[in-house]
């Protein structure tokens, strides 16, 4: 296997056959696996000191048995299902979506790659960045909590040069929408899972377009797989992801990824595999890998390869996955998704009342205080039905607005000025007694 390209300051390689004839170029040796000149691109930005592990808990876990609970939902809609904070991680779906971002070093190469006149490596980093947001599931069997409406919760990330913000925006259906920027582009977003119990397991279906867009005005667009968790009663529990991925580019090329279902005797899970085209259809790149590990890329189509021929014997690293924790807990957090919910005092200080941070069964459960996490989860719950309410009478969003003729949700900016400022007056307490009508325009 070799490493990922160089060279390319002053050299274009957007025809097919320049890119051919430049393949030394394309995977030059590297002792890291990875172009030394790009390597540090993304990696660069100031340490901060995060913490490393969740706190111990405070009591000891009760088990719970899930089929007693949802043996009645066969069917149907998992949305409007309670069930108990013992099948919850400590974090929010509004933190899930950052967790997107783990490797958000891809989508700054992406931008080096496109500044240098590479819009190939460009494409193909974007890809590896799309899969990438998969690798912190393998493992994770518990569900994030339900953000409230109205809830936020933002990421102030220096040390990956960015700043993410996200809210729930609409509660039935339940919709979240995210914006985030780095240097040199834009991402944003909006999710709605639909959700459905078949007995062994349950299948979540993503409905919504992510898009990214750099400071010289490409954008590239996709919507996730599918997702399902299986053996929810007998068997070990796990996570695949499967369906087709469609990457459309505003420039030369776009991608297509399929992610493989896994079967019962598959005894190589996880993989992925696509090609990039140009305008005309014509395959120039081809993709491989596997969503909880690493994506390559081959020049070329290698379908059209003779029979017996080894991709791998050619492939050049786009993305690997990071090493898991070493402080583990049962929700099996990755480092990074480990310091999401982190609330020090210099934080909390900056927050909004509607962060996920402050959600006190989220906490409670972190904490590993759990009958004061099911005690809070439940009275949340019972708040959370007067939602639907306020939605039909009106209620909006703070910090997006849908899109004119769109479903899509669109970020109107004023977070981090407020949060600058300080100023959070009209701000409800939606985690206290009450939901308040103040957003209700």
């Amino acid at each position: 296997m070799r490493s990922m390209s160089s060279g390319y300051t002053q050299r274009s390689v957007d025809s097919y056959d320049g890119i051919l004839d430049d393949k030394r170029f394309l995977c030059s040796a590297s002792v890291n696996g990875i172009d030394a000149d790009i390597e540090m691109i993304g990696l660069n930005y100031p340490h901060v000191e995060r913490r490393k592990k969740l706190p111990e808990p405070l009591e000891k876990e009760k088990a719970v048995g899930l089929w007693s609970i949802i043996k009645d939902n066969i069917g149907k809609d998992l949305s409007g299902v309670c069930l108990p904070v013992y099948f919850n991680e400590p974090l929010s779906s509004l933190q899930k979506c950052f967790e997107d971002l783990e490797y958000s070093y891809l989508i700054d190469r992406a931008s080096e790659w496109g500044k240098r006149g590479n819009s190939l490596m460009r494409i193909l980093t974007v890809a590896a960045f799309a899969v990438s947001g998969y690798a912190s599931t393998e493992g994770r069997h518990c569900k994030p909590f339900n953000p409230l409406l109205g809830e936020t919760y933002e990421g102030d990330y220096p040390d990956k040069g960015l700043r993410f913000f996200s809210e729930k925006v609409s509660h039935h259906p339940m919709i979240v929408a995210c914006h985030c920027e780095g240097r040199g582009w834009k991402f944003w977003g909006d999710t709605n899972l639909k959700g459905k119990f078949w007995g062994r397991s349950i299948q979540l279906d993503p409905v919504g377009i992510l898009a990214l867009k750099f400071d010289d005005g490409e954008l590239f667009q996709w919507s996730k797989v599918t997702t399902s968790i299986y053996n929810l009663i007998l068997g070990k529990l796990y996570c695949d992801h499967y369906g087709t991925m469609r990457i459309q580019g505003s420039g030369e090329y776009s991608c297509k990824l399929k992610f493989k279902e896994q079967s019962i005797i598959d005894r190589n899970p996880h993989q992925v595999h696509g090609f990039v085209q140009d305008r005309s259809g014509n395959k120039i790149a081809t993709l491989l890998g596997k969503w909880d590990d690493s994506m390559y890329y081959v020049l070329g189509d290698v379908s059209a390869k003779p029979k017996g021929y080894d991709p791998m014997s050619e492939a050049c690293l786009l993305w690997r996955r990071n090493k898991p924790s070493c402080n583990n807990s049962r929700y099996n957090l990755t480092p990074f998704a480990t310091t999401l919910n982190e609330l020090t005092p210099s934080i909390k200080e900056k927050l909004p009342p509607s962060d996920s941070r402050l959600r006190p069964d989220q906490r409670h459960l972190e904490n590993g205080e759990y009958e004061l996490a099911n005690a809070e989860k439940v009275r949340l719950e019972q708040l959370q039905r007067q939602s639907r309410k306020l939605q039909e009478r009106g209620w909006q969003p703070r910090w997006f607005r849908k899109e004119k003729g769109k479903d899509t949700y669109e970020y109107i900016g004023g977070y981090w000025e407020a949060r600058e400022q300080g100023k959070w007056e009209g701000f409800s307490d939606i985690f206290g007694q009450t939901i308040s009508e103040n957003s209700i325009d």
